[in-house]
């Protein structure tokens, strides 16, 4: 098995992963469990999808997609000032 994306979260890690399970190739979540065990600490180098050596090459351009899709989402986001807008009823 190699490491195919290093993933900042579960959600992202199960995009990846549902990504590549598409395009029929096997992802495993390595890390998935070990979340619930750090707590309230990032989760940042404990989670990794990853896929079989014979699948590496074909899983990286889905990766690269995947990840640029999720860095344009993550800058939208940031970029949104809507939320400053927000008002509440008193």
């Amino acid at each position: 098995m190699r490491i195919a994306y290093h993933a900042e979260s579960l959600i992202d890690a199960h995009l990846v992963k549902d990504a590549l399970e598409r395009a029929e190739i096997p992802a495993f979540i390595a890390g998935e469990f070990l979340t619930g065990a750090v707590g309230q600490l990032p989760a940042r180098d404990f989670l990794a999808v990853m896929v079989p050596d014979a699948a590496a090459e074909a899983a990286e351009g889905i990766v690269r997609i995947v990840d640029a899709r999720l860095a344009e989402a993550r800058a939208a986001a940031a970029a949104d000032d809507d939320f400053g807008a927000v008002t509440f009823p008193a």
